[in-house]
């Protein structure tokens, strides 16, 4: 069903900074490329919500009927520490300290995104191809590149000549950069860098004897730069001109400036008509980080196994809590935003539920039409899921009337409100319904019966078992308070 002849969708596009009508480059389909992940640890939330935004975005388009080829790379070699051109490939030097191949390093932490996002139910992507399965095609972009006279050969390593690149185009053209005050702010140490300024990137690194992942090229035996391996691999598939390219926002600059600067140099074109950027998730108003303790797994929500909540949370309720925000604005995560969004989750699934059970009537008191194209003018306007979800609870709003008898729809309007609901939860959200056992009740009646154990030790003038019953409640969390009106807690 090819819904989108029938819907306009506008895009922010970075490149403009401003929303912008999306036409794809070929009408019905859509090619799609997200930086995917840097597999040398665990993948972290921060990154589960960039990617969350995208399979959003993707299901969207495939909800409105397009045919979306989708790709997200496996970074497994070439990325640097600190996003530089010196220091140790992140994978390698992961290998080095677990005393493990580079490879196996990569296989235990792909597989471990790969578990994550299927239990926060992501789509998988059309293609995921790796760096290293792609070595060939970097380098025949680094020699066109070469030919261009738009980068240099030092010792063995080639780097992109920016000031060079810079005479007929605009470094800076996404990020906003002004690559002459760049220049100004520089402080040149001689002797520290074979490049020849210090904006320059690295498209081949020539490997020191010690470094492990490595291969020939005609230049040394080396790894490629991290910028080049996503030039190769969207350009593969998804040609020299794409419609979307997507990742978080600190990979504008200079990751993806760089990727537009590499494409334009080796194919005369610039490569992408829309850029996206998701925004950053911050951890009780502060920015996420293991050396700080400020951080928390995907994993652990789920288990429940950390000091940050009160309780383990479904993969869905933290999904939908994401969902609530819109992708470019930042979102902080905390144990009271997640307690409320598995309220709002509870009541949004309790209406779903009470939808599946409600009967046609002889003739509809309702005009679900205005709502149904409210849920479509939230997405097609630069996806704004916050908006959708507050449709959501208003189609729940009209659940309960009818539920109440105070409204009511005939059987080809219910059959299609089912269908907008369900679709937009399902289907574009990604959430799933899960049943969410809440134990306050039982927690509540264990406690009390304890306290009723206390009182008998006190009645008894066992001060030791009273005594111990308080303290150890106490040790988990829960407060004892005599008083004239008897014994209350609180948690």
């Amino acid at each position: 069903m090819e819904l989108f002849k029938k819907q306009q969708l506008k895009i922010y596009n970075s490149l403009t900074n401003k929303k912008e009508n999306f036409e794809p480059l070929i009408e019905g389909y859509i090619g799609m490329y997200v930086c995917g992940p840097t597999v040398y640890s665990n993948v972290h939330l921060g990154n589960v919500r960039s990617f969350m935004s995208f399979d959003m975005i993707f299901r969207y388009f495939k909800h409105l009927g397009y045919k979306v080829r989708y790709v997200r790379n496996i970074t497994d070699a070439g990325h640097l520490e600190n996003d530089a051109d010196v220091g140790e490939d992140r994978i390698a030097k992961k290998a080095r300290l677990e005393q493990i191949e580079p490879m196996e390093v990569v296989q235990q932490y792909t597989v471990d995104f790969h578990n994550v996002l299927q239990q926060f139910n992501f789509l998988p992507p059309s293609i995921e191809p790796t760096a290293t399965g792609h070595i060939v095609e970097q380098i025949e972009i680094i020699k066109s590149i070469l030919a261009e006279e738009l980068a240099y050969e030092v010792n063995g390593s080639v780097y992109f000549d920016v000031l060079k690149y810079n005479e007929k185009e605009n470094y800076g053209i996404l990020s906003g950069r002004n690559i002459e005050d760049a220049i100004h702010n520089t402080r040149v140490l001689d002797g520290q860098s074979e490049k020849r300024n210090p904006q320059d990137f690295a498209l081949w690194k020539k490997a020191q004897p010690e470094h492990i992942m490595r291969w020939p090229s005609p230049w040394s035996d080396g790894f490629p730069g991290w910028h080049l391996e996503c030039t190769a691999m969207s350009t593969k598939y998804l040609g020299e001109q794409f419609d979307i390219h997507g990742g978080g926002m600190d990979l504008k600059f200079p990751h993806h400036e760089c990727e537009i600067a590499q494409a334009k140099a080796s194919n005369k074109k610039s490569p992408v008509r829309y850029w996206m950027h998701g925004n950053m998730l911050t951890l009780n108003g502060k920015k996420m980080a293991k050396s700080t303790g400020n951080n928390i797994l995907p994993s652990e929500i789920i288990s429940g196994n950390n000091d940050i909540l009160s309780k383990a949370f479904p993969a869905t309720v933290a999904r939908f809590f994401m969902l609530q925000a819109h992708y470019r604005s930042i979102l902080d995560f905390s144990n009271d935003a997640l307690v409320a969004a598995e309220k709002g989750y509870n009541r949004l699934m309790n209406g779903i539920n009470d939808l599946d059970e409600l009967k046609a009537a002889p003739i509809s008191s309702l005009d679900i039409e205005p709502w149904k194209n409210s849920c479509y003018e939230a997405m097609n306007d630069d996806f704004n899921t916050p908006i959708l979800i507050a449709q959501l609870f208003e189609g729940v709003r009209y659940i309960n009337q009818m539920k109440e008898s105070k409204a009511s729809l005939n059987d080809a309007d219910l059959k299609e409100f089912k269908n907008v609901f369900n679709a937009f939860t399902f289907d574009v959200l990604g959430l799933e319904n899960v049943s969410i056992q809440d134990n306050s009740d039982k927690l509540s009646g264990v406690v009390e019966m304890l306290i009723g154990m206390r009182n008998d030790a006190r009645a008894n003038k066992d001060w030791a078992l009273s005594d111990k019953i308080r303290d150890e409640l106490l040790e988990i969390g829960i407060q004892l308070k005599d008083g004239k009106e008897g014994t209350t807690f609180s948690m």
